[in-house]
This record gives C-alpha cells, structure tokens and sequence, in this order.
C-alpha cells in the first residue's frame, strides 16, 4: 500500500466518522444526565407534596426557598471556584473554607454591631473579612501555588480559630435596624432574603454565562493552557474567584445573622451541603460543568429534601446520608462523563 493510498480521504473518514458518533453519544448521554436529574427534582417534589402535609403550600415553599438563600450564596461561591479551578478534586478548583468564613464573618457582624458600630460599618466589616479570607485563599493557592485542597483546608482551620477567640465559643445575639429589616420586611410577597436569593443569582448568570468574562472563567478553568497561551490572565481570574466567593460569603453572613438575630458556632457544618449542590450542578448542565442555574436548582432539590424530611419528621441524620450518596453519584456521573470524553 502507498503511502499516497494511506494519506487518502478515504482512510481519514473512519476516524472521523468514529469520533462524530462518539461526541454524539456523549451529547446523548449528557442530556439523560440532565434530564434525569429534573426528573428525580420533579419527583421528589411530587412525593413530598403527597406525603408531607402542607409542604406545597405557598408559605411552606416561601420558607424553603428563605431557608436556602445562605447554602445558594456559598454554593455560588465554590461554583465559581470550580469554574475556574477546573473540576479535578485535588488539583482542581475547591474551597472548604466556606462554612468557617461564614462563622467568621457573622461573628464579625455581630460584635461589630455590639461595640455600637453602625449597620453600614459592621456590613463594611463583615464584607471586608470575608474578602479577606478570599484573598488569603488566593495568595495561598495562586500566590505560594499550594494545592487548592490543601489551602482551603488550612484557612478553613484558621476561620474556625478566629471565629472561637470572637465569640468564645458562645451564641451571640444582636439586634440593628438591618438585621430587622432582612428578617421581616417584604415586597411583592416576597422576603427581603428572597430578593436577596433573585437578585444575586440573575446577576451571576448574567455574569458568568452571559459576559466575555464568564466566557473566560470558563475556558480557564477548562482549557488553562490554552487560555494561557490565548493571553488570557490565568492567574487573575483564579485569584478573583476565591476573592469572588470571599465575597458572596460575607453576604450570606450578613443573611445569616439576620435568620438567627447574631451569630452561632457551627457554621461550619453547613460545608457539606455547599459541596454537594455544587457538584450536582453539573448534571444540570448541557456539558457536565457547573453553572449558577445548575448551582440554585440543587440548592433548591436539597431544600426541598430537608423541609420534606422535616414535616415528616425523619431524623435529620438520614438527610447526611443522603447527601453523601448523592455526592458519590455525581463524582461517579462526572468521572464516567471525562472518561468517556462527555466532559
């Protein structure tokens, strides 16, 4: 055989033809991914509404959606994160010092506004540590180039420290015009925390999905050597998403301590639930990524599970089992996806 007769069409359309039916297979498998996981949403929610008296009435699911507005702002957060980390679970982008920077930033609300600090300076506060903690984040991971895992892990334990020498380990309560206003004030039926909850996530959909910047994110989180050789500054954008979930956290905070009038320790307990809705973002989404809408649909699907397990009084310990199961799911559907090339 020639080598003119080996550099033909003819032997180079096998393989294309292979790798078409492959994309399209993964595309096939991606939107059973997706539309089975609104299906499960869908079903949940129908067996609840069934089973649980009064879980579909407007109040009922008004308090579901306020009850998640913290978990969406975190998981928000490690959202981005992962965008634009990548998805790998050692390497890739991750923060768990979520919880503890929400412990830490609702104490710091709170005894900001016992020493007689004004809302606006104890919010300018709060908003700056947790800015903080983002940042030393990044210094960490993009600065000193620690693994992610491993950073996160470490300013996790430092949030925690800082939040026991704040509040000696004890609840905190407080008492402003603001925390008042988020806990009671309303329009157009809806909480002061659900416009929190609307507004934030619109603006990150428009941020992340619809801009040239969130276009970016993506592709440096996906494809870093390639956006390094495009120009693109790698480096900026990872730091920016852990200032970025810094942020969104100090804003949960501010939430959080107008729910439960000051601040209480444990707040780091909450970081599981930020993993999970995070991840299961992914099977939400038309490429197995995460996404903001993907993020606020799993915060939702978790909220409803809780509120349901709640009104048929399941012990709270079968909700633990059930979101670590979910979290081997999803890590197994996205493992399966990237090695199948769906990812």
């Amino acid at each position: 055989m020639t080598a003119d007769a080996l550099a033909s069409p003819g032997f180079a359309e096998p393989k294309a033809d292979t790798e078409d039916r492959a994309t399209r297979r993964a595309r096939r498998r991606s939107q059973i991914v997706r539309l089975g996981s609104i299906g499960a949403l869908i079903a949940v929610f129908a067996y609840f509404a069934i089973a649980a008296p009064g879980f579909a009435a407007l109040g009922n699911l008004t308090n579901v959606v306020e009850q998640s507005t913290v978990l969406a702002l975190l998981a928000f957060g490690m959202s981005i994160v992962i965008l634009g980390g990548g998805a790998d679970v050692i390497r890739g982008g991750i923060d768990l010092s979520l919880g503890a920077n929400l412990g830490l930033c609702a104490a710091a609300y709170t005894v900001a506004s016992n020493a007689g600090c004004s809302d606006i300076a104890a919010a300018a506060i709060t908003l700056a540590v947790g800015t903080a903690v983002g940042s030393l984040n990044a210094l960490a991971v993009v600065g000193l180039g620690v693994l992610p895992l491993l950073a996160t892990l470490a300013v996790m334990n430092i949030c925690a420290g800082a939040e026991l020498v704040l509040t000696q380990n004890t609840v905190l309560t407080a008492n402003s015009p603001l925390l008042s206003w988020i806990a009671g004030a309303s329009w157009l039926a809806l909480s002061v925390t659900d416009w929190v909850l609307v507004v934030t996530s619109v603006l990150l959909v428009l941020a992340v999905h619809g801009t040239r910047w969130g276009l970016r994110l993506q592709a440096v989180g996906a494809h870093t050597q390639a956006a390094r050789a495009a120009g693109l500054g790698v480096r900026g954008y990872l730091a920016g998403t852990y200032v970025g979930a810094g942020l969104l956290t100090a804003i949960a905070a501010i939430v959080q301590a107008a729910r439960l009038s000051g601040s209480s320790p444990g707040s780091g307990d909450i970081l599981l639930s930020v993993v999970l809705t995070s991840l299961m973002s992914v099977v939400f989404s038309r490429r197995l990524l995460p996404s903001i809408g993907g993020t606020l649909l799993s915060v939702l699907f978790i909220g409803c599970l809780i509120n349901g397990f709640q009104l048929l009084n399941v012990s709270s310990y079968w909700v633990n089992g059930v979101q670590g199961v979910l979290i081997l799911f999803v890590v197994a559907v996205r493992s399966l996806s990237t090695r199948t090339g769906g990812g």
